[in-house]
This record gives structure tokens, C-alpha cells and sequence, in this order.
């Protein structure tokens, strides 16, 4: 968005505000949160073209641009202010629920505008230099149909150096500050933004949309697109990448502080509590999360001993995760079979799904390796959600980087998690729902969206699987996974832990691979608090489900249980709870 434009929306909000609402207040409010998810679009235009809303795919956002956050945050308060005027109390149940949820949204935002998070605009995990070649690979979201498409590509593209300026600026205004990436984190993104420059252009990521370009397309529009994108490519934005990884390899990492918790940065304790409050919506002190982590971790470990003992293991629990850690045959010899691995468990658990589920998405999911350029650094799974339409489906991506870090004991606990019933159901499901407004539709919680695919996880018995003792090892290694999580992410930033210190914690209560450990903690660094969100979302969850079966007893039916958890899309905890507690208050009007 042009800096006119912002003023634009800016006068447009105000003219809003003024004027008086001759609707009833359902509707007010309902015309109120599609304007305001409008208006991200345009400031997000990589998130319109990823659920399928083309307005935008020739545009890359400002956020790296001299003053966007003020502006951002302008825009937030003018939709609080509004939203304010509207009386919560005449309006529908339903309508109460996205009132709330969007009041508390702003508010949450607004309270954060103290912490400069705009001078890290990029770390290892992702950024917006990543997410474009992903949207360029052909692969990816990003349309590659007709001519149009490819112009408008080339069009987003070319505003890179622009965005890659823009985030040396604030780079350099934080070395001055104080505030930048850790040091062994940004390490990592060197090597990403030097694999995005190849030798030959033909070679490049960018490029494969030309390899592929549709025979469709008139012969002299495919001459005259491979000719702009090869100019384009070779003279703007790939210098624009060498030109960032040039600045954070000669400039920033020297400057870039060693230690690595968010503690460590001015007001670092408010800023991470803030960002515990904004993964988990819930108000949990640091100190109370290290300790529930600490007792998830101690309970897992006797069930993991367990499992020990199942299968006949000589020696303690060490050496058993030794034992996983080095016999061939817990890991997979190639990609393929790898990803048949996969496909053949998506089928089994498909099959099974209709035992503990009514809903179910229109959108199906493909299984994909993770892209090589960003392997080294990507999580060993991961979900893209469809386009809203279904037409594009969503894509379960397996990293492959290191079959060792990809064990078979893994494979139906991930696919549960990332794909169904766990993010792509949710997702999915979220986005189809049409009586929605689009906020919501398109909206996201971490402790809602990995609770419920941690919770999804936890559904394997009762599905039928986990019948192989290692299956069910696999799924409490992940559960171990997230338990460690609230013990090293609040130990790194709320303890003045060291990056070394939760390693080697988490490679001392898991059979996880160093690499896979190192990959975590330096995600939890760079990530503070969105880690949190899995495990208490799934407690959470579970506990709501515990006390429906108690009060409903024979009467509880865990489909119907599952569809009030979906039908309304990811809400915060507390909406959670309410919206279960009502639910449980009419049925038991009903039966008595």
C-alpha cells in the first residue's frame, strides 16, 4: 500500500466514525468487522492472495516501510473506538461472541504498541524473504495461470529491494537499541538468503514458474514474460537478496546480542508476558507455566517407561532413547519412502475418522516435501490451509532435510496433528464457515489451533490406532515435545536459561534428534511464547471434555462434543469455555 493510500483508509475510518448508524446493531457490527478485514488485506496482501482473494496479488505489504506501525496501530484504534459505540448488550448471542472477540483483539494489539517488535522483522523460522519464493515457486499460493497472473507476480516481486531496504533500516535502528535476533539464531538465515542466489537463473526458485509457463498463454506473452522476469530477477531482486544477506552477515551478526532471552531486551518481562497472553489467551504467569511443564514432563516420562518395559527393553529410559535414537530400523532410508509413508497413514486414519466426527471439510490435503531452500530451518511437519473456495487443496508438508529426525514411531502422531483430524480439520472446517464474518473465518489462536491439534493427537487410541507399542512411544514423544515446550520456552525467557542449558534439557527427557532439539530451542527463541500455546490449549480442551462427560454422562456424545469445539471457528479459551458451558446448561434443560 502506497503512503497516500494509508491516509486514505485513515480519512475513510474517521469519516466512519462520525456517522451515525441507522442499523440495528447486528448488522453495524457485522459491516464493522468486514470492513476492518478489508483493510488488512490491503495491508497484508500475501494473506489475501493465501486465502484465495486475488485483489491484491500484484501488491507486497509496507510493513518495513518509515512509519507503518504507527500507522497499523492507528488503523487498530479507530476500529476500537468504533466497536466501543456499539452496545454489546443489545446485541444477538452469536453476535456478542464476535463482538467480544474483536474488542479483545484490538485491545490486545494495542497494549503490545509499546514493544518494537518491527525492528525484528525476520528471523530462521520465517519472514517475509521466505514466504515470497515460496508464493514464486509455482507451488505455491500465488496464481500462475494466464499472463495476468505472471504480471502481476512479476509486479510483487519487484517491490522486494524496496522491502529488503526497508528491513536493513530497522535492523540498523535496533543494533542501536539493543534490540535484535539472537545472534545464533540469525546465523541461520545467512545460508537461506544466499541459497536464494544461484549462478545460473534457470536454476533459481523464482524461475520455475517460467520452466512451467502454460502453453495457454500466447507464444509472444511467454517471450515477452521470460525475457521480464529473467531482467527483473537477475538486476533487482535477487542483488536485493544478496544485499540483506550481505548486511546481516558482515553487519548485524557481529552486532547481534549473545544472549537470548527476551528478559534480556528493554522491558523484556512485560514484552514476553504480553506475548504470553497473545499465543495462549489465557493469564498465566511464566513462573506457574514452568511448573505445570515440569509436572507434564514428570508424567510422560513414567508412561514412556512403560513403553520400555512393553517391549522388552534392557536398560533405563537414557538408554532406550539411545536405542531409538540409533537402530536403522526406526528410520526411513529415502524421501519417497518416507512420503508413502505418509499417504498410506492418511488413508488408514480417513477411514477411521467417522467414529468420533459429524463435520468434516469440503478442502482435502496433499502430502509435499518441505522446498530444499528452506529445509534446514522448517519444523519436521507443517499445514497450509487450502483457499477458502476448496479449490486449492491444503498441503501437509514433511520435512526431509534429516530422515533422522523423521522417525516411523512418528508417523501417525504427526499426521493426526498437522493434517485430520488436527489442523486441516480445523482450518479447514474454519474457513467454511459462511455464516462467519471473515474475521473469524480467517482468524487464528495458537493456543485454540495446535490445542486442538495436540488434542487431536490425543484422540489415537480411541480412533483404533496406536496399537503398535512404538506408535503409541511416538505419540508421547510429541506430547514430551510440548510439555518441554512450557519448561524451556518460560526457562529461556522468563529464567535467563541459556540456549545450551535447553538443549541439553530437552535432549535429556526425549529420543529426539540434536538436530531436530537445536532446530526447537532456537525456534522458542526467536518465537517467545508460541510455543506455550499447545499444551495448555489441549489441556484446556481436555479438561472441557472431562467435565461434559461427567455432567452429561450417558448422554454425552463425543461428535457432538467435537462439533461445538469447530462450528464456531478458534476463539480464545475463555469464549471457549463459556460458549461449551452454555451448550451443557441447554442439554441439561432439555433432558430434565
Amino acid at each position: 500500500m502506497k503512503k497516500y493510500a494509508f491516509l486514505t483508509v485513515l480519512t475513510l475510518l474517521t469519516a466512519c466514525a462520525s456517522a451515525p448508524s441507522a442499523r440495528g446493531p447486528d448488522a453495524a457490527l457485522n459491516a464493522l468487522v468486514e470492513e476492518y478485514f478489508d483493510v488488512q488485506l490491503e495491508l497484508s496482501p500475501l494473506n489475501a492472495t493465501a486465502i484465495g482473494d486475488t485483489r491484491y496479488d500484484d501488491k507486497l505489504d509496507e510493513t518495513t516501510s518509515p512509519g507503518f506501525r504507527e500507522k497499523e496501530l492507528g488503523i487498530q484504534r479507530a476500529f476500537l473506538d468504533r466497536a466501543r459505540r456499539i452496545d454489546a448488550t443489545k446485541l444477538s448471542p452469536s453476535a456478542r461472541i464476535t463482538w467480544e472477540i474483536f474488542v479483545g483483539e484490538r485491545e490486545l494489539a494495542l497494549a503490545g504498541q509499546k514493544f518494537p517488535e518491527e525492528l525484528m522483522p525476520f528471523n530462521q523460522m520465517g519472514g517475509l524473504p521466505m514466504t515470497l519464493a515460496m508464493f514464486g515457486s509455482g507451488s505455491g499460493p500465488q496464481p500462475f495461470g494466464t499472463a495476468r497472473d505472471y504480471d502481476r507476480f512479476l509486479a510483487r516481486v519487484r517491490e522486494f529491494p524496496r522491502w529488503a531496504d526497508g528491513a536493513i533500516a530497522l535492523m540498523r535502528e535496533g543494533m542501536s537499541r539493543g534490540i535484535t535476533v539472537p545472534r545464533p539464531a540469525m546465523a541461520k538465515v545467512v545460508p537461506q538468503l544466499r541459497d536464494m542466489i544461484t549462478a545460473r537463473i534457470e536454476d533459481n526458485i523464482f524461475w520455475a514458474p517460467i520452466e512451467a509457463l502454460p502453453t495457454s498463454i500466447a507464444a509472444k506473452d511467454r517471450e515477452r514474460i521470460t525475457a521480464e522476469y529473467r531482467a527483473a530477477l537477475t538486476q533487482e531482486v535477487l542483488p536485493a537478496y544478496a544485499r540483506l544477506a550481505d548486511f546481516i552477515e558482515r553487519d548485524y551478526l557481529p552486532a547481534a546480542r549473545t544472549t537470548v532471552g527476551w528478559s534480556d531486551l528493554p522491558d523484556g518481562a512485560a514484552w514476553y508476558r504480553w506475548r504470553v497472553r497473545e499465543s495462549t489467551t489465557m493469564n498465566m504467569e511464566p513462573g506457574q507455566i514452568h511448573d505445570l511443564g515440569l509436572s507434564e514432563v514428570a508424567r510422560i516420562r513414567g508412561e514412556m517407561l512403560a513403553v520400555k518395559e512393553q517391549v522388552g527393553f534392557q536398560g533405563d529410559l537414557d538408554a532406550f532413547f539411545t536405542h531409538l535414537e540409533d537402530d536403522p530400523k526406526f528410520y526411513f532410508t529415502s524421501e519417497g519412502e518416507l512420503l508413502d509413508a505418509y499417504r498410506d497413514v492418511k488413508q488408514h486414519i480417513d477411514e477411521l475418522l467417522p467414529k468420533m466426527f459429524a463435520d468434516f471439510p469440503k478442502a482435502d490435503y496433499e502430502i509435499r516435501a518441505v522446498e530444499p531452500f528452506r529445509a534446514a530451518s522448517a519444523a519436521g511437519g507443517s499445514y497450509q490451509a487450502p483457499s477458502a473456495d476448496g479449490k486449492r487443496p491444503g498441503i501437509f508438508y514433511i520435512n526431509t532435510y534429516n530422515l533422522k529426525a523423521q522417525p516411523r514411531f512418528g508417523l501417525e502422531t504427526l499426521s493426526l496433528h498437522e493434517a485430520a483430524p488436527g489442523h486441516h480439520f480445523q482450518i479447514s472446517i474454519q474457513q467454511e464457515l459462511d455464516g462467519l464474518p471473515r474475521f473469524r473465518r480467517f482468524n487464528n489462536y495458537t493456543s485454540y489451533a495446535e490445542g486442538w491439534a495436540l488434542y487431536a493427537e490425543s484422540l489415537g487410541k480411541e480412533l483404533g490406532l496406536f496399537t503398535d507399542p512404538y506408535q503409541w512411544y511416538g505419540r508421547l514423544s510429541d506430547e514430551m515435545l510440548r510439555a518441554m515446550r512450557l519448561v524451556v520456552d518460560t526457562g529461556l525467557h522468563a529464567k535467563g536459561w541459556s540456549r545450551e542449558q535447553a538443549i541439553k534439557y530437552m535432549l535429556d527427557n526425549s529420543s529426539l534428534a540434536e538436530s531436530d532439539v537445536t532446530a526447537e530451542v532456537e525456534r522458542y527463541i526467536v518465537w517467545p511464547g508460541q510455543a506455550l500455546g499447545y499444551k495448555l490449549g489441549q489441556l484446556h480442551m481436555t479438561a472441557l471434555r472431562a467435565k461434559a462427560q461427567k455432567e452429561l454422562g450417558a448422554a454425552f456424545d463425543v461428535r457432538e462434543f467435537h462439533s461445538q469445539l469447530l462450528r464456531d471457528g478458534a476463539v480464545p479459551m475463555d469464549v471457549l469455555s463459556a460458549k461449551i458451558d452454555r451448550w451443557l446448561e441447554a442439554k441439561l434443560v432439555r433432558a430434565n
